[in-house]
């Protein structure tokens, strides 16, 4: 229990409070610097980042399927063809014979709506429906309310709900007419099916189209509207009979200049991520003048900056140096070079050599390595040994900041429990002399009034 100044008009909990904030300065600077770590971890993470973005980006420029990218293009807006991961150059010549479609079903009686029915109030009359779909007859379920009769859209929800592969609803065939109709919910020559009571709407067939000239070419078949591989990692996909189509997959160098663009934005993002985060003369710079930053900086831009090997400067296929430190590309360089030479766009960007393995004998290859040559593969290298998960540069960085945040936030929930025990201390320090003082004060309020009846009885005598 706290007396606060009752006896010594002080005020005891304000000088309490004042003691307790001298004695908890050194806690203050511990949180100061806690911060001071947190914004570290969280810089060196940011910069992580950015290296995992350069190291996806200069990957992509090491795979061969990089290098052999290719578009497609169609004579007819009838057919599209897109190329996957992997599609080659190629062309192919074909008609469209027909396209897939699905089979559909649709009853054979008619349901006559009177006043404002619709197909909700239209007793279908039958509770139950055989589906024969795949050669697997199925007995449908048509009452769902379990009234005992099944309408016409209870009985569309019922084959909906039966995942028999076919969807149906009621149709209005006339001002006052409904029918049932189930279609099937794929195209093809197997997507045909029977129903008690249904006739063929729609016959379901395959895709066809014939390659080459009617009289010399053949013809290939599809389920759906889809046809792959005609070109090795084409799709084409037809929409409506035609002739004469001719799909063209050439080589598509802006594809390759995109990923070359790509690159060089990672790289000149992570420049100037360390700049800002580096920076001497800023007070927002967490990691202001970190060497392991700024010799990473300048381990990015040696990669350019010596990249003249047997094949000659990087200039020649667009890459170079700006004067403020950054990556410039131009693409029209780079285009040029990769239509008229592209084993050497491609080595300069990818190349490895190989080396020797524990043994220190090339000939030997089980064991042997590779060691990075190409703009693209050392950067690659440089990005892994940074941010790999376990050992990289800056994963280690932000590790060592995460614990000693820890240790600091150990030694503030230390002061706090400290500074606790003090500020109780000093209440029950206080308390006693109030109480003292309250004592003291009784005492010689006590002794005065005695003192001052002694006075009177001496003035009477």
């Amino acid at each position: 229990m706290s007396i606060g100044g009752l006896a010594s008009g002080l005020d005891t909990a304000g000088i309490v409070d004042q003691l307790i904030a001298v004695e908890g300065n050194q806690q203050t600077l511990l949180k100061q610097r806690l911060s001071a770590t947190q914004s570290q971890a969280a810089a060196f993470r940011a910069i992580n980042t950015r290296f995992d973005g350069l190291r996806a980006a200069a990957e992509a420029l090491t795979k061969p399927a990089a290098w052999t990218s290719v578009k497609a293009a169609s004579s007819s807006t009838s057919v599209t063809a897109t190329t996957l991961s992997g599609a080659v150059a190629g062309s192919i010549s074909f008609s469209v014979d027909q396209v897939a479609r699905a089979h559909s079903l649709v009853s054979a009686t008619t349901w006559t709506a009177t006043g404002t029915q619709t197909a909700t109030d239209l007793d279908f009359g039958a509770t139950s429906l055989d589906l024969v779909v795949g050669g697997v007859t199925t007995s449908v379920a048509l009452d769902r309310d379990g009234s005992g009769t099944a309408t016409l859209a209870e009985a569309a929800a019922a084959i909906n709900a039966a995942g028999l592969g076919v969807t149906a609803t009621a149709v209005k065939v006339s001002d006052t007419g409904y029918r049932l109709a189930i279609t099937s919910t794929t195209t093809g020559d197997a997507s045909a099916f029977t129903a008690t009571g249904f006739t063929t709407a729609t016959q379901g067939r395959n895709a066809q189209i014939t390659v080459g000239d009617a009289a010399t070419g053949y013809s290939m078949t599809s389920a759906t509207n889809t046809f792959s591989d005609l070109v090795p990692g084409t799709t084409i996909t037809v929409t409506k009979p035609e002739t004469a189509v001719t799909v063209d997959v050439t080589p598509d160098p802006a594809a390759v200049a995109a990923k070359v663009e790509s690159l060089v934005s990672a790289v000149n993002g992570l420049l100037d991520s360390i700049k800002s985060y580096t920076d001497a003369g800023s007070s927002a710079a967490a990691l202001k003048g970190n060497a392991t930053l700024r010799q990473l900086g300048t381990q990015v831009l040696d990669v350019l900056a010596f990249a003249v090997g047997g094949d000659g400067s990087a200039s020649q296929i667009g890459l170079q140096l700006s004067k403020d430190g950054r990556y410039v590309f131009d693409k029209t360089v780079f285009t040029d070079k990769l239509t008229s030479d592209p084993a050497l766009a491609q080595r300069m960007f990818s190349a490895t050599t190989p080396t020797a393995g524990p043994d220190g004998d090339l000939a030997t290859t089980a064991d042997n390595g590779t060691s990075p040559v190409g703009i693209a593969a050392k950067l690659l290298s440089l990005a892994k040994s940074a941010n790999d998960s376990t050992i990289g540069s800056l994963t280690v960085l932000a590790q060592g900041a995460d614990s000693r945040a820890k240790d600091l936030q150990d030694s503030i929930d230390a002061w706090d429990r400290r500074l606790e025990l003090r500020r109780a201390t000093l209440t029950r320090q206080f308390t006693a002399m109030e109480t003292a003082l309250s004592t003291m004060q009784n005492q010689a309020n006590w002794l005065t009034a005695q003192l001052g009846s002694l006075a009177g009885n001496t003035k009477k005598d």
